[in-house]
């Protein structure tokens, strides 16, 4: 008979909830983003004096996403809870970023009763067919005893290989049957490495070439890792460019960074992937964005090295030389272990790349006219007032231009953002890069048709004290979309144009802090107040930042 979890007595035995909530401890696993729902209620149960951080959310996207920021900046997935039909709906896009990213996180999903099944009981679905394309792995928990064993099996299938999310599905009668307590152990994840025959093609290919140029990416890095790459990069005089909304794994103020590659690229860069003799991927496969649309670097003649722990390469394109099969760090441990002779080729190569990194990077002036508000003038501002340590989160539009130009991305994970273009994306992000990161100085970098798709998760950062500084760049239009509508039809604006509210008068009604700045002049006050309310009186800060519209980062 099923007993609820606050009937249960037998020692040695517990609810499969319970079981599932002890076994994401032993995993590791610090906080879960979650909207509640009544098909897990014992999970939740579970989660009561838990240690893990049990954050509430406002929406399941904002779940979603916050789990996958997780993510990124964690060595263990994310993790995320929903319930069962349109939370899970509303979960999918942070599925999606998992996925196009290489996220490893878990998504556990409320469901029917079993018994309820294919009946079109009250909002029932299909996991497998809602998410079996997006996802590396759908489970459904239909044996109460495997409940241990399918926690295990998710986190490792969410870390291995080419990382991305997994679902796991959670019958609300199953959960609540009692089973033993026994907890499965953690599944090992391989890393890869180097093989003989490996290092062998690499430090030839390294001894031939006359400019080579590495590409990190992913986010199965670790900050020991960078480090270590970055000082072998550096010491042999080798550039290295960062994939669209990595920057940090070589930090920016190193003389090895040459800048991103990715959609709005800077020129120099985009140049880059032609002019170089050997070309090495880490943790990333060149793929439409990094390659302009699968235009750019696609002569089969090409010598091209990708490191990845995915053998099947989804989404690479042009030439393969030669695949090494590891995770980044795997492959640094043995990178560094070779000490090539530096080329004066490289040091030249090396050094105008860097230039023109550090040329395109530098700030404007930071003393504001009596103008109109501009990006250029914040960033300005911002930058001088950043720590060493900072970081920066965004979604998707033209306002993360500014993010890519200027901010200074000095470590992994320092840039926090949703590769797949996915709007949105800013403050959930924001939100879980601060709990990770308490006193750390994080700042999103948000537009204002981004923002109000989670804006409302700024409740969230009051609740748990999160404390992030929100940048809302206001211009009045969907401004991407704005770009490509200018070119394909241009002067016919249609389905672009917004009018906004009072976002510092959101933030305010939300317990934080804001404040509306329209005038070049306005700016370093207000970035001074944010600061000192953040630092304070404990809270976030937001700044609405009213500017023209079609002014570009570059």
């Amino acid at each position: 008979m099923t007993q609820s979890s606050s009937e249960q007595s037998t020692a040695g035995r517990k609810s499969a909830g319970h079981v599932i909530v002890d076994s994401l401890v032993a995993h590791g696993v610090e906080r879960a983003y979650v909207v509640p729902g009544e098909s897990y209620l014992d999970v939740l149960d579970g989660l009561y004096k838990s240690p893990i951080n049990t954050v509430i959310t406002r929406h399941e996207g904002g779940a979603a996403y916050m789990a996958e920021a997780d993510g990124k900046m964690n060595t263990v997935p994310g993790v995320a809870m929903v319930t069962r039909g349109p939370g899970a709906a509303n979960a999918h896009v942070g599925l999606h970023t998992a996925w196009q990213d290489s996220t490893p996180m878990v998504l556990f999903v409320g469901l029917i009763p079993f018994e309820h099944r294919e009946k079109e009981a009250f909002q029932e679905f299909d996991p497998h067919q809602w998410f079996g394309s997006g996802a590396k792995r759908v489970m459904v928990l239909d044996h109460a005893e495997r409940a241990s064993e399918y926690v295990a099996e998710a986190m490792f299938a969410a870390a291995s290989g080419r990382p991305g999310p997994v679902v796991v599905g959670l019958p609300e009668d199953v959960i609540t049957r009692e089973i033993d307590a026994t907890l499965h152990p953690r599944i090992p994840v391989a890393g890869g490495g180097m093989t003989v025959t490996d290092w062998k093609a690499l430090e030839s290919a390294l001894k031939e070439s006359e400019k080579p140029l590495f590409v990190t990416g992913g986010n199965d890095w670790t900050h020991e890792g960078a480090q270590k790459f970055t000082q072998w990069l550096e010491e042999h005089h080798i550039p290295a460019a960062a994939e669209w909304r990595t920057e940090g794994t070589v930090p920016f103020n190193s003389p090895s960074y040459v800048g991103p590659i990715g959609y709005g690229r800077p020129r120099p860069t985009y140049d880059l992937l032609e002019e170089t003799d050997l070309l090495v991927f880490v943790g990333t496969v060149p793929g439409d964005v990094i390659t302009d649309g699968f235009l750019v670097r696609q002569d089969w003649s090409k010598e091209n090295f990708i490191v990845t722990m995915d053998p099947s390469m989804r989404g690479r394109s042009g030439a393969v030389s030669h695949q090494i099969v590891a995770k980044p760090d795997v492959f640094v441990r043995d990178l560094v272990r070779m000490d090539l002779p530096v080329k004066d080729g490289w040091k030249d190569w090396c050094g105008r790349m860097r230039q023109q990194q550090v040329d395109f990077a530098e700030p404007k002036d930071t003393h504001p006219e009596d103008g109109p508000a501009t990006m250029d003038t914040m960033m300005a501002n911002l930058v001088e007032n950043l720590p060493e340590d900072a970081m920066v989160t965004f979604g998707a539009g033209e306002h993360t231009n500014w993010a890519h130009r200027y901010f200074p991305t000095n470590g992994y994970a320092s840039m926090i953002s949703a590769r797949n273009g996915s709007m949105g994306y800013s403050v959930p992000s924001a939100v879980a890069a601060s709990l990770n990161y308490p006193g750390r100085r994080v700042i999103s970098i948000a537009g204002d048709g981004e923002f109000l798709m989670n804006g409302q998760e700024l409740a969230t950062a009051a609740q748990y004290g999160a404390t992030p500084l929100v940048i809302v760049m206001d211009n009045q239009e969907y401004g991407t979309i704005r770009t490509h509508q200018e070119k394909q039809y241009p002067k016919r604006v249609s389905g672009t144009q917004l009018t906004n509210p009072d976002f510092a008068g959101m933030a305010t009604s939300f317990g934080g802090f804001g404040v509306r700045v329209e005038r070049e002049s306005e700016i370093p006050g207000a970035l001074e107040e944010a600061f000192k309310a953040i630092d304070e009186q404990g809270t976030f800060a937001l700044i609405h930042l009213i500017v023209e519209q079609r002014h570009k980062a570059y």
